[in-house]
C-alpha cells in the first residue's frame, strides 16, 4: 500500500488511479443532519479500531481501506449509503440494494436513523473488512 504524495490517500501502487484532490471529511457532511452526523462518527469510531484501517476522502464518500477498499461511505441527501462487497449474495435486513458485480456482490445498506446502526451492519461491514 502507498500514500500518495500529493492527496494523502492510500492507494495500491504508486501508478495506481485514483481522485487526486485532498478532501476534509467534514466537508462531505457539510449541510447534512445531526443524525446523519452521529451515524457516521459511530461508523468511524468502530472501524478505526480494527486492525490496519486507514480512512480517506474523496470529493463525495469516504473510503475505509486495508489491503484494499472494503467499505465506501456516501452521505446522501437524507441517508448515509454504504457500499461494500460480498462474495456471496444477501438480500436480508439491513441490505437495501444487492447486485452482481465481477465475481462478487454489490451490497448496500442506508442509514437514516441512529437506530438502524446495528450488530447486523457492522457484522456485514467486518466480512467485507475481512475479504479485504
Amino acid at each position: 500500500m502507498e500514500i500518495c504524495p500529493k492527496c494523502e490517500r492510500p492507494v495500491k501502487s504508486k501508478n495506481a488511479w485514483h481522485y487526486c484532490a485532498k478532501v476534509d471529511i467534514d466537508d462531505l457532511f457539510i449541510g447534512r443532519s445531526e443524525e446523519m452526523i452521529l451515524i457516521f462518527d459511530k461508523i468511524l469510531a468502530e472501524v478505526m479500531d480494527w486492525e490496519g484501517v486507514n480512512v480517506s476522502a474523496s470529493k463525495n464518500c469516504v473510503i475505509f481501506v486495508r489491503n484494499k477498499t472494503f467499505l465506501i461511505v456516501r452521505p446522501l441527501q437524507k441517508v448515509l449509503d454504504l457500499k461494500f462487497y460480498l462474495p456471496e449474495e444477501t438480500n436480508t435486513y439491513p441490505v437495501f440494494k444487492c447486485k452482481p458485480y465481477n465475481n462478487k456482490f454489490e451490497i448496500h445498506i442506508r442509514l437514516n436513523q441512529l437506530e438502524d446502526l446495528d450488530y447486523s451492519v457492522f457484522e456485514l461491514v467486518g466480512e467485507a473488512y475481512l475479504q479485504s
